[in-house]
């Protein structure tokens, strides 16, 4: 197959465009679930031409001005890549797919002029930096999914909707005055002003609250009207009945955002597990060897790098079914 001056290829066929034609469609009719969501990051990976369809279908909508550039951007999907030069036929071709997409996703957004909603997610191993409109900064850690859904009026309302993943929020001031929420399946933290972290996974029975400035205020779903306030330093984990220990906050629970995993006299079988969040396919820890102890400060950017250090401090191997599963296991055994 031909390649780009990219070393992407050349031509798409007509159904991979239409695939991602409909992956759009449904990822912005506001009935996508996150397991959707986490499918259409699979396919998006599985093959290049696929991300290839996507990407080209983004760029398109935002040359076409259908859409303001921070939403085609944002809720269909970033953009890895510069564009090449592509033929015109070829972008007629995108638009006879695309184009209908375009006024699924507009119409969605405008209704009522009053409302706006992008998605943003990051797949394994990626880490993402997002400015909101209002000045907000967000971090997206590995394998994070979102909502953000801004209201106007007196009454508006800046909400985060944590569907899974981690992140860290550093709130702007508003110039209307609109409250900043975030929302997951255990209740709501309203920002007071402040920097804070967020962490909800499938595997987790509780959310993560870690306050690094000024304060949240904590409404666990089932609560009532009885929120709970935590301040800068501490942090909690909560369910929808309430909140369970409020603790110091980990000096380094958000070292994630520099890249960097940390562990002081950290269970083995607790590091991998958390090793495991930011690389793809399964990293097991034998029995024999969990209870192990470690601790340092680990780059992000090569979890290869990390896995092939442990022997040189634990009496440990590496034992590779396949490149994307190892298993920690201990030296005597074969």
């Amino acid at each position: 197959m031909t390649g780009s001056a990219e070393g992407r290829p050349a031509g798409v066929p007509r159904e991979v465009l239409r695939a991602a034609s409909r992956w759009m469609a449904h990822l912005n009719s506001g009935e996508a679930t996150a397991a959707e969501r986490q499918d259409l990051e699979r396919w998006r990976s599985a093959d290049e031409l696929h991300e290839l369809a996507w990407q080209r279908a983004v760029r398109l909508n935002a040359q076409l001005g259908r859409l303001p550039a921070l939403v085609s951007l944002q809720v269909l999907g970033r953009a890895r890549r510069q564009a090449g030069r592509r033929s015109a036929l070829q972008s007629l071709a995108v638009f006879a797919v695309a184009a209908p997409v375009v006024y699924t996703v507009w119409r969605g957004i405008s209704h009522g002029q009053d409302t706006w909603t992008v998605s943003h997610s990051t797949v394994t191993g990626e880490r993402r930096k997002v400015v909101l409109p209002d000045g907000t900064k967000l971090e997206l850690n590995t394998a994070t999914d979102i909502d953000v859904s801004f209201d106007s009026g007196e009454k508006g309302l800046r909400l985060v909707k944590l569907h899974s993943g981690e992140l860290q929020i550093e709130t702007a001031q508003d110039s209307a005055r609109r409250p900043f929420e975030v929302q997951t399946r255990h209740g709501r933290i309203r920002a007071l002003g402040t920097r804070f972290l967020v962490r909800q996974t499938p595997e987790d029975s509780a959310t993560l609250v870690a306050v690094q400035q000024s304060a949240v205020e904590i409404r666990p779903k089932n609560s009532g009207d009885h929120p709970f306030r935590i301040e800068a330093g501490l942090q909690t984990r909560f369910d929808a009945a309430g909140a369970h220990d409020i603790v110091p906050d980990h000096p380094h629970q958000a070292s994630w955002v520099r890249g960097v995993l940390f562990a002081s006299n950290q269970r083995l079988a607790d590091f991998a597990a958390e090793l495991g969040r930011y690389r793809r396919g399964v990293v097991r820890c034998a029995p024999e060897v969990a209870d192990l102890r470690i601790s340092g400060a680990f780059r992000l950017d090569s979890t290869d790098e990390i896995l092939a250090a442990l022997p040189d401090t634990l009496p440990v191997r590496m034992a590779y079914r396949t490149r994307w599963w190892v298993e920690i296991r201990p030296l005597a055994t074969r």
